[in-house]
């Protein structure tokens, strides 16, 4: 009888060190996906940036009297450049949340702009502006994919912190791993546009 209770008790310890086992180095393995899924994010984001301002300096020539979004371009940009992201933004809710509100500040002066373009056919005749528009596009189109595939591994590893045996492993080899920040969708983006003729 000891010597069953014996063996049953091995196969326990041995299930129990090797489920843990498995899961050791998962949380680093996803939060470095995470950190460098972030890392797209941001290069795209700086992309972005770079093309503002040659796309402002071709707008301006053609449509020096709209100063207003001109300005509001610029002064977005601005906002954006200044932030100081760190991968601690990932963990603090504020700070990604301020983050996230600059560049949605950023894309709607963008939008402005665009509409802007609309009234000067020489404008969107011009070769630099359509490249300039085509290659920002083609940004927020990279931007967007850039930003599913962070919450995708972001899902992961916060997955792997509040489930079992990932959260017993976390809690006693990474106490201080902690749940990262996601994109959510802005309030004015849950709303259907109103469209009148």
């Amino acid at each position: 009888m000891k010597a069953i209770g014996g063996i049953l008790a091995a196969v326990i310890i041995g299930a129990i060190v090797m489920m843990f086992a498995g899961h050791m180095n998962s949380v680093p393995t996803l939060d470095e996906s995470a950190k460098a899924s972030w890392a797209q994010v941001q290069n795209q984001y700086q992309r972005r940036a770079d093309l503002v301002p040659n796309l402002v300096a071709t707008v301006k020539g053609y449509a020096s009297h709209e100063k207003e979004v001109l300005v509001g371009v610029t002064e977005a940009r601005a906002k954006v450049g200044q932030m100081n992201i760190t991968p601690a933004v990932l963990n603090d809710p504020k700070a990604f949340a301020a983050f996230e509100k600059a560049q949605g500040e950023l894309s709607s002066a963008l939008s402005r702009l665009m509409m802007v373009s609309e009234r000067y056919p020489e404008l969107k005749a011009d070769k630099n502006f359509m490249a300039l528009q085509s290659q920002l596009e083609g940004t927020e189109n990279r931007i967007s994919v850039a930003r599913r595939d962070y919450i995708d591994t972001v899902k992961e590893y916060n997955l792997e912190l509040r489930t079992v045996p990932g959260r017993w492993v976390a809690a006693i080899l990474y106490p201080d791993a902690t749940v990262k920040e996601t994109f959510s969708a802005e309030p004015q983006s849950q709303k259907a546009p109103t469209v009148s003729f």
